[in-house]
């Protein structure tokens, strides 16, 4: 049986390199979004868990805090690994709708307050990979992003920013914003079992551009969990593994960043990194 390969590594931006597994911090401050807050020790201890296993791309935000504002994934960060290991690549997410204490507004947010917010918070001079996120919980298609990415694409200018990206977006936005400056990563709500966001990921194909899903794991059809489970079993591995090494295969410019609080769970993710599907596999999926 023919088997299904992928690089190990990415380059952002053409000149970041980064394993295509990664880690999404959202839940090592609270449980849930904006939930009840988790001990930080033990925030602290999955980040340090996360560098020793190899992680060199954390994805992030100075919003993903507790309910109560009491833990912040960004001081966690900054508490357990700061000196950075010089290899590591930390994303971050700012939004022109995200307003003080969580609540979603109109788009007249200060992306610079924000970006400022995210380094101070960090306690870098410079982010490695700020993402633009467009609207709430769906694309704003027809919404033009220009004025925002401008905001950001001055601040790359300035040396406060490495690489740009964008969140929540159609392939219109993608198009205008390449006009303005080098979009290095897109990160779109993606699930491999549907199709709403081909043309998005075909677009970032074509430029060299990181697809960076989030929750690409959840909503899985019924019709595929038995055999996502059939093949976890032949590979000694657990489903959500099979589904990550899925979602790495289905394209060269994929990357993951499964989050999570748990060291358990940390290890159960970071050994989809060794899983290679078969095409045979891959058909028995359905994609």
């Amino acid at each position: 049986m023919s088997a299904r390969p992928f690089s190990s590594r990415f380059l952002l931006g053409g000149d970041l390199p980064v394993k295509r597994i990664g880690f999404g911090a959202l839940q090592v401050s609270s449980h849930g979004w904006q939930g009840p807050p988790r001990d930080p020790h033990a925030g602290r201890t999955v980040l340090r868990r996360a560098i020793e296993l190899g992680v060199d791309h954390i994805d992030t935000a100075d919003y993903y805090r507790s309910g109560d504002e009491s833990v912040a994934a960004n001081d966690l960060i900054r508490q357990a690994l700061s000196p950075y290991p010089p290899e590591l690549a930390i994303a971050v997410k700012v939004s022109p709708a995200f307003g003080p204490g969580g609540v979603w507004e109109t788009p007249d947010g200060d992306l610079r307050s924000q970006v400022r917010a995210n380094l101070r918070s960090l306690g870098v001079d410079r982010l490695d990979l700020v993402y633009l996120r467009a609207g709430t919980t769906s694309v704003p298609h027809g919404q033009s992003l220009a004025a925002e990415f401008e905001v950001l694409a001055e601040l790359r200018e300035a040396g406060l920013i490495r690489h740009l990206g964008l969140s929540n977006i159609d392939v219109g936005h993608l198009t205008e914003a390449r006009a303005i400056a080098p979009v290095a990563a897109v990160q779109n709500h993606f699930q491999v079992t549907e199709r709403s966001e081909d043309a998005v990921l075909a677009a970032c194909e074509d430029a060299d551009i990181a697809f960076v899903p989030f929750f690409p794991l959840g909503g899985h059809r019924t019709d595929h969990t038995a055999a996502l489970a059939d093949i976890a079993d032949r590979h000694g591995a657990t489903p959500t593994q099979i589904g990550l090494a899925r979602l790495l295969a289905l394209s060269p410019v994929t990357l993951a960043i499964p989050g999570t609080g748990s060291v358990a769970h940390l290890e159960e993710n970071m050994g989809a990194a060794s899983i290679v599907l078969t095409d045979e596999e891959l058909a028995e999926l359905g994609r």
